[in-house]
């Protein structure tokens, strides 16, 4: 329908973002217990399902790819990690008795900004580097390995992974002293974040377009071009991007729907228990890989195309290369 494709366009975002974000807000500055922001939590997913479907930006993603299950499975072991880091800032704060610096006398919207702010140089870093080490890209590929965007993709993480946004993006805030109900809404803010962020949703973010780390910016992150994907890696602003130096706001060419995966891997492996084990089996750079497994008549048609000279370059440049030593 016209008039709720229109509405999604417009409204997703903000309601996403400001409503169920300030939902979760209302209920710990009450005092309400910390098991309502389960609530935002849950229409986020509902609503990004629905807009999904009244505003779409590919047909082919909202359909199932054999791999929904897994990704169920991902959202709930992602969701269980956040509540256990949240549940050991009382043990930090009893390992390193000190006041910290954290500026506990503003208002808890001003300390949540400011942990959104930096709490995004730790996640850009983490990613950054992840597309640059071999050992991490094997950790961060069981993410982008799926083969489409949609709400449920951004919360698709290998626990590994999720453990060192955790201790670099969020574990210094609470060394600094991060009281608990900021860190719960830190928490609430990065899920909803990651689901917008992956939705398949055509919504317009106006003036803020190449300002927030999220839509067509993070749809080029995904792209399996080589190192045209290298860039957007922020998740909340494009300010450390920028200072990086890998902030790009257009793509060279039309993203299309089969674009998105790691094209070393065109049949990821769909189940949990194989996504688990993907980064220690995954060989980054050793040609096409079925499953879980390199294919012998892959490598030896990539060792017969190494040989060749040097004016297959170019095809050869289409791969997914190596991430840098």
């Amino acid at each position: 329908m016209p008039a709720a494709r229109t509405i999604t366009r417009y409204l997703y975002a903000p309601f996403m973002l400001i409503g169920l974000n300030g939902l979760g807000y209302y209920f710990v500055v009450n005092g309400w217990s910390y098991v309502w922001m389960a609530l935002p939590l849950a229409i986020a997913v509902a609503v990004a399902f629905l807009a999904e479907r009244a505003s779409p930006n590919y047909e082919q993603w909202n359909d199932s790819h054999g791999d929904g299950a897994a990704n169920w499975i991902h959202a709930v072991v992602y969701e269980i990690s956040n509540v256990n880091a949240t549940l050991l800032i009382p043990v930090i704060a009893w390992l390193f008795p000190f006041e910290g610096l954290w500026p506990r006398d503003l208002p808890i919207i001003v300390q949540l900004l400011i942990a959104v702010v930096f709490a995004d140089l730790g996640f850009t870093l983490v990613h950054y580097f992840s597309h640059r080490w071999p050992l991490l890209w094997r950790l961060h590929a069981v993410h982008h390995g799926v083969p489409r965007l949609y709400g449920l993709n951004g919360l698709v993480r290998h626990p590994l992974h999720q453990t060192l946004d955790l201790l670099f993006a969020t574990g210094p805030l609470a060394l600094l002293g991060m009281p608990i109900d900021v860190a719960v809404l830190l928490g609430l803010v990065v899920s909803i974040q990651l689901i917008v962020q992956h939705s398949n949703v055509d919504y317009q973010l106006g003036p803020f377009r190449n300002h927030m780390a999220i839509g067509q910016l993070h749809h080029l992150h995904h792209v399996n071009w080589g190192k045209e994907g290298d860039c957007n890696f922020g998740l909340f602003l494009t300010l450390w991007d920028r200072m990086l130096g890998t902030f790009q706001p257009e793509p060279s060419r039309r993203i299309q729907a089969h674009d998105m995966g790691v094209d070393e891997v065109p049949d990821f492996p769909k189940t949990y228990w194989q996504q688990l084990l993907f980064p220690f089996v995954y060989q980054p750079g050793a040609g096409k890989q079925t499953g879980l497994r390199p294919q012998p008549s892959a490598q030896a048609a990539l060792d017969k195309t190494r040989a060749l000279p040097s004016d297959s370059a170019a095809k050869r440049g289409r791969e997914r290369p190596t991430p840098a030593e």
